[in-house]
């Protein structure tokens, strides 16, 4: 058996989404000689220039520092990244299928891409979310497309097909949008799945220079721990906001019921904040690939299911106290205040202001939607101005959005919205009505301030 022998590794990162830029990076961050590759080139030029593609905090800075010190390149040239490679980690998207399935065709086409290109032993690292048994058939299906001997090679060199050793390892990822660069550096534990000695040594070597703790396991296993992982997380959300519509309706308060909660270590802090539901790229996704990985095989998951099914009532549950509350919502200014599913982040998958401001529009609201970074993609689904039977226009600030607005909806807990007092609402509003889905305020606070206030589970 070889000895592997790497100190400064040659990595390719295939796809730079969320997963795959913020990897790279950090490869580059700890030593590491980093091409990043994508099929956009407008993206691919505005990453030379120095300018992340995505909102990430901290990851414009490390992008800069790491292509000016040349550990870090971009290109769309996939066969100059691979050919060389020691280990390409490949972090394209999965996204969700109709049936709840994840489509795995963008990493099909780059396992095509890497057995025809490569020109020495090579490590292939799926970082995407995959369901169980997905690295399996992508190290098939790359040696189905390897050269076979005598048979030209793609790559950039002049050789021809010969035995190369291809193994494809998992490596899930489990940083979250907002603090993805954090996360990464800074990582509880990092999850590798292999099936042989030499490709978990050119792992652990590569992450070496983290110095955070590896949990070595099989690959499926690997597969597994990311969405046993990730849902596990969506039950406690989802656990929390069954308990907190129930807190409501038996006069309890959901902020009591959590603190309490928190002290129990089996439990832990995190995650017991009560609200209108998961968005994002993972929880979503996740939870239904895995309920139907398990339909696949005959067997029923309960227990995601109902997280599943207690999130997707849970993103409206406003509109339906503020549909009880007023007699309609046409020709009203109605105040959005957040439009991304978390701070932090630009991104709105999942989002919960998805969800109801086409119910708002199509009942007629005037909404005036405010969001620090959001409103650029947002508006790309809903142009400003007429919308149906109602329409949008987006503002600069929190006291444009609430100026003689007749009611206001909270979606995402920035900073600025958490800051803004709840005297102002009573000021600036013509009608001081709220509906807080992230629960910012104490419902004394706004009572006193002569707010009507809604909240979850209070």
């Amino acid at each position: 058996m070889k000895e592997v022998r790497i100190k400064v590794a040659k990595i390719a990162v295939a796809g730079t989404g969320y997963v795959g830029l913020v990897a790279g990076v950090c490869f580059a961050e700890v030593g590491h000689q980093v091409t990043c590759v994508d099929i956009d080139e407008n993206k691919v030029e505005l990453m030379k220039s120095g300018i992340s593609p995505i909102y990430e905090a901290g990851l414009e800075e490390l992008m800069q520092k790491n292509y000016a010190a040349g550990r870090l390149e971009y290109t769309t040239d996939y066969k100059s990244a691979y050919h060389e490679a020691d280990a390409i980690f490949i972090g394209v998207g999965t996204p969700e299928q109709p049936d709840g399935s994840a489509n795995l065709s963008y990493i099909a086409t780059v396992a095509r891409q890497i057995a025809e290109t490569i020109e020495k032993d090579c490590l292939v690292v799926v970082k995407s979310t995959v369901p169980v048994g997905t690295n399996d058939k992508v190290e098939q299906f790359i040696h189905d497309f390897l050269p076979r001997e005598g048979e030209k090679l793609t790559g950039n060199g002049d050789g021809v097909g010969r035995n190369i050793r291809v193994e494809v390892a998992s490596n899930p990822e489990f940083l979250a949008q907002g603090t993805a660069v954090r996360d990464t550096l800074q990582a509880a534990r990092i999850i590798i799945g292999t099936e042989s000695k030499w490709a978990e040594d050119i792992l652990m070597k590569i992450y070496e220079p983290f110095n955070i703790p590896i949990v070595s396991v099989q690959r499926r296993s690997a597969e597994m721990i990311k969405y046993a992982s990730n849902d596990f997380l969506a039950l406690k959300i989802s656990y929390m906001n069954d308990i907190a519509n129930l807190c409501e309706l038996v006069g309890a308060d959901i902020g009591d019921v959590a603190r309490g909660m928190s002290f129990d270590e089996r439990i832990g802090s995190k995650f017991l904040n009560a609200g209108i539901g998961y968005g994002g790229s993972c929880f979503p996704k996740d939870t239904k690939a895995l309920e139907y990985l398990a339909r696949q095989n005959g067997y029923e998951l309960k227990t995601v299911k109902a997280a599943i099914d207690v999130n997707t009532d849970q993103k409206i549950v406003l509109y339906r106290k503020a549909s009880k509350r007023l007699i309609t919502f046409n020709g009203l200014k109605v105040a959005v205040l957040g439009l991304t599913f978390k701070p932090g982040t630009d991104d709105l998958r999942e989002a919960a202001s998805l969800e109801n401001v086409p119910l708002l529009l199509d009942h007629g609201a005037e909404i005036y939607a405010f969001d620090p970074v959001g409103k650029s993609n947002f508006s790309k689904k809903y142009p400003e101005g007429r919308n149906g039977n109602g329409s949008i226009k987006y503002v600069e600030n929190i006291k444009e959005a609430l100026e003689g607005a007749n009611v206001c909806f909270i979606f995402t807990e920035w900073g600025e919205i958490r800051e803004t007092t709840p005297e102002v609402y009573k000021e600036l509003m013509r009608t001081p009505l709220v509906y807080d889905g992230r629960n910012l305020y104490g419902v004394q606070d706004m009572r006193e301030a002569g707010v009507e206030y809604y909240s979850i589970g209070r």
